[in-house]
C-alpha cells in the first residue's frame, strides 16, 4: 500500500534536542560496528581524514534517506509515491500544502498508527501526523551529493541548523516510521537510533558531502 515518510519536518527545534540532548548523546551502541544492514560510526573511525570520513558517513545515511520508505514521501515533482518499486500513490493525490488537497487530506486516510487490512494482507500506513515535506525537501531518485546539499541548505530545509537535522534524524515519529512501517512493507535498514548517530557523527566530521 502506501508508504511514507518525511526526513526533514521536525516540530519545533527545542523539543526535538530536549528529547535527545547534544550530538554525542546519539552515539550508536558501543563497538557494534553494523545494525540490521546499515554500518555504525564505529565502521568509519579508521578514516582519518575527516572530510573523507564525513562523505563517507553520509553515503551511508543516504540508505536511508533514499529508501523507499523515506524517499516515497520526498518526490522532486508531483505527489508522493508507495511500494518498493515507488508506482504513484493509489488513489491519486496531491502535495497541497503538505497536508494533501482540500477534501483528500492525509489524514482522510492515514490515521495514528499502521492499520492492517481485514481481508488481505497489507496495511494502510500511519503515524500523527501524517504529511508531505516542502517541495523543496524533494529529493527521490537524486544522488547522494545533491541530497546532501539539500538537506545542510538553511534556505531549502526550513531554516534547519546541522543540530537541528541530528535532532531530528534521532527523535522524528516520521522518520521512526520507517522502520516500523507495518504490514507489507520491508523496514529501512538500521533502526533509528543508528541513523542518528551516523547523522551526529557526519555532522561532527564537518557535515562534508559525497562526490557525487
Amino acid at each position: 500500500m502506501r508508504a511514507h515518510c518525511s526526513i526533514m519536518l521536525a516540530a519545533a527545534a527545542a523539543l526535538a534536542l530536549a528529547a535527545c540532548g547534544d550530538r554525542k548523546e546519539a552515539a550508536a551502541p558501543s563497538g557494534e560496528m553494523a545494525v540490521a544492514g546499515l554500518q555504525t560510526p564505529a565502521a568509519f573511525a579508521d578514516i582519518t581524514d575527516a572530510q573523507e570520513r564525513a562523505a563517507a558517513l553520509f553515503t551511508e545515511m543516504n540508505k536511508v534517506i533514499s529508501h523507499p520508505r523515506c524517499a516515497n514521501c520526498h518526490p522532486r515533482s508531483g505527489g508522493p509515491t508507495q511500494g518498493d518499486d515507488m508506482r504513484p500513490h493509489e488513489p491519486p493525490v496531491v502535495r497541497g500544502a503538505g497536508l494533501g488537497a482540500a477534501g483528500m487530506e492525509c489524514f482522510t486516510c492515514h490515521g495514528d498508527e499502521n492499520v492492517e487490512f481485514a481481508s488481505m494482507k497489507g496495511s494502510v500506513p500511519g503515524a500523527r501526523p501524517w504529511h508531505l515535506p516542502p517541495p523543496s525537501m524533494g529529493w527521490a531518485g537524486a544522488g547522494a551529493a545533491q541530497i546532501c546539499a539539500q538537506i545542510k541548505d538553511r534556505e531549502l530545509n526550513g531554516g534547519r541548523s546541522l543540530d537541528d537535522i541530528v535532532a531530528h534524524n534521532t527523535t522524528d515519529h516520521l522518520v521512526n516510521w520507517a522502520w516500523n512501517p507495518g504490514e507489507g512493507r520491508k523496514p529501512a535498514p538500521g533502526d533509528q537510533e543508528t541513523f542518528g548517530a551516523l547523522t551526529a557523527a557526519w555532522v561532527e566530521a564537518g557535515a562534508h558531502c559525497p562526490a557525487e
